[in-house]
């Protein structure tokens, strides 16, 4: 035996000081690699719409109804089933209205635990009695245990249990033990959640979500474009933080930064009302439905239009200390002629602006900052660092998170993997390094974190830069386009400078030669494997699939934003794997948690099979799994040694 095997042994050891404990866990392990794979559940494109998330979170993108179809059948009515799986989605809210409806209180609590009862029983029959104690809530975790296990030695199980039953009633805790086993059932429903992206901007509660998600029990986030940003702002990255201020203006969302967060914005506020006081900002109108007045309207657009300006100026600084990033024709203010009031992009093409007042650009030196828009952004740098809220959420996305994962078979990201025309993967600069498909990844994500971590001020501001060029630049994997045309939007308009064309690989994905290449640049079989990935809503409303390429490729952005409703025609695509296959999940518009409740309203409209698995997938099919056939291995190896005497027993 190898010094460094002997070496782990004797450490294992440690853990298993005996041939009894060790053969237990081996005895253990195994009959976990029996039991069926966990169901996952992805979501990607939120976009800030926290009640849309919860509710789908809540009822499992339709795990938790088919588990009452499951363990009912045709033994309750769809009516009887539709208000028990309200009520495992919102218990409280659902016993409020119940208690003014209901006349025998108590037989109706009698009748719902037995019910609830039941539902946890078969959740919890795909996972070890370990894993369902450790979900359980402390306050009543023996009782329920005792209530979803099946006693051999209790002879009349039906009175043991109705005892059970009527003294929760008896002392009035029915209601609390209701909420606990409905939130159980939303816990075990789904083993593992992986977010694909976009969590921030469009929609009013993407701080809510991360509420959320920072006490969601086993998670995965793959970061999108639009977290991307904000992760560069909280860094400190100037031109990300105007970028998620201009943002959140432009969509009247301001009460995120400032009520979810707690950023100041009276200094921007004063700044643009003393810049921009006699100009009405027209075309920096706020989009969709705002409660503002029209005082506020008008600070609106002064405070628009003052972010806009600066993220162009700091932009412009970004990109000329980065040459690197060969994103020169995205510097747009020395373009203007600030007499003629027009502007001639890189393309030759001269074009007159929609707005042609610049109180704050020296044509001189078009991207240095005055002194007011230098203290404004000092003030914004700070309050964005220092934002314990802000920087514990993107804790969680550098903790949970990355650019890709690859998880039991699928490839799972936010937008896209760049090609070349001809389907080869695309090589890209990245401060003079070449990287391409998985590399580049690889390479982007640790100027990411070093961001964050490093403790060298260099690498920081590189990282701090890299975070701005995933967000915009046309070889990110996570934007995909030949150019954000912000500018373009505002101030120009003929539609056709607005345009934006997407990489190769959005034109690629129904050939299946390229698919395949591209699952096996991350070392997996395309034969098994699939592309999971958001960022480009699918367009439903035209006829368009989310299903690429015969299965092998899965686009799941349907639009949950409302921004985007009237070109996808839904409300957002989830997808559930579980032991039987791949189900995908198209969803209705979401109107509100209080007619969810009331009406009884599920927002799954249509449930699509994927792929179905010929044999039952269980945990031993899975990563888990081989990572428990290694142990197992690793166990037995120690077995070996003791009974070899190369390890002494501690009895």
């Amino acid at each position: 035996m190898k010094k460094e095997e002997l070496r782990y042994l004797q450490r294992l050891a440690e853990l298993y000081p005996t041939i009894g404990k060790a053969s237990t866990e081996i005895i253990n392990l195994q009959s976990i690699l029996n039991l069926p794979k966990g169901t996952e559940h992805f979501m990607s494109d939120l976009h800030g719409e926290y009640e849309a998330f919860s509710h789908v979170l809540r009822n499992g993108s339709g795990a938790v109804r088919k588990k009452i179809d499951d363990v009912f059948g045709h033994t309750l009515s769809n009516s009887d089933k539709r208000s028990l799986a309200t009520l495992i989605y919102y218990p409280k809210e659902k016993m409020e209205l119940v208690k003014k409806s209901e006349e025998d209180m108590e037989n109706w609590y009698k009748i719902t635990l037995y019910r609830l009862i039941e539902v946890c029983k078969t959740t919890a029959s795909k996972y070890t009695r370990s894993k369902v104690r450790k979900a359980l809530p402390a306050d009543y975790a023996y009782v329920i245990e005792e209530l979803i296990t099946e006693k051999a030695e209790v002879l009349d199980k039906e009175a043991y249990y109705d005892s059970i039953v009527d003294t929760i009633i008896l002392i009035g805790r029915a209601e609390n033990f209701i909420i606990a086993l409905a939130e159980l059932i939303q816990r075990l429903v789904v083993d593992h959640l992986h977010i694909l992206g976009d969590i921030y901007d469009r929609g009013p509660g993407p701080h809510f979500i991360m509420d959320r998600l920072m006490e969601y029990h086993s998670l995965d986030i793959q970061w999108g474009n639009h977290d991307v940003v904000w992760m560069g702002a909280a860094a400190g990255q100037k031109a990300c933080i105007a970028t998620v201020i201009r943002n959140s203006i432009r969509y009247g969302n301001l009460d995120i930064l400032e009520d979810g967060y707690g950023i100041n914005m009276i200094p921007l506020a004063t700044f643009a009302m003393e810049a921009y006081a006699d100009d009405p900002c027209l075309v920096f109108e706020i989009k969709g439905t705002s409660n503002y007045n029209t005082l506020e309207e008008e600070l609106g657009r002064k405070m628009h239009k003052a972010i806009a300006i600066l993220q162009f100026k700091l932009e412009g600084q970004l990109l000329e200390r980065n040459k690197s990033f060969q994103m020169d024709d995205r510097r747009l203010l020395h373009r203007i002629d600030y007499e003629k009031g027009t502007i001639t992009l890189a393309d030759g093409k001269e074009y007159e602006l929609l707005d042609k007042n610049f109180p704050t650009v020296n044509p001189e030196n078009p991207y240095e900052l005055t002194e007011g828009e230098k203290e404004v952004m000092e003030r914004l740098d700070s309050a964005f660092r220092n934002c314990e809220k802000l920087q514990n959420h993107m804790r969680l996305l550098l903790d949970k998170g990355g650019l890709y994962k690859v998880y039991n078979g699928n490839l799972l990201f936010h937008g896209s993997i760049p090609l070349n025309e001809d389907g080869s993967l695309k090589e890209v600069q990245i401060y003079g390094e070449t990287y391409k498909g998985k590399a580049l990844y690889d390479a982007l994500e640790a100027y990411v974190r070093r961001a964050f971590y490093s403790v060298e001020d260099q690498e920081q501001e590189k990282g701090r830069d890299i975070l701005w060029y995933i967000w915009a630049a046309p070889n990110s994997p996570l934007f995909g386009k030949d150019k954000m045309s912000t500018f373009e939007r505002y101030f120009i308009a003929d539609k056709e400078s607005h345009k934006e064309k997407k990489n190769a690989y959005y034109r690629l994905l129904e050939n299946e030669e390229v698919v395949n290449s591209m699952l096996r640049e991350f070392g997996l079989d395309p034969q098994e494997s699939h592309i999971i990935n958001g960022h480009v809503p699918v367009h439903q409303s035209e006829g368009e699939s989310p299903v690429k390429c015969d299965g092998k490729v899965l686009v799941i952005d349907g639009g949950f934003s409302k921004a985007y409703r009237k070109v996808t025609g839904i409300a957002g695509y989830t997808l559930i794997y579980n032991s039987y296959g791949l189900i995908l999940s198209a969803h209705e518009p979401f109107t509100s948690a209080d007619a969810a409740v009331s009406q009884e309203k599920d927002i799954v409209s249509n449930r699509v099979a994927v792929r179905y698995t010929s044999k039952r997938r269980l945990v031993g099919d899975t990563d888990n799994g081989m990572a428990l056939k290694e142990r197992i291995g690793e166990l037995k190896q120690l077995l070996v040694a003791y009974r070899r005497g190369i390890i002494k027993e501690k009895k």
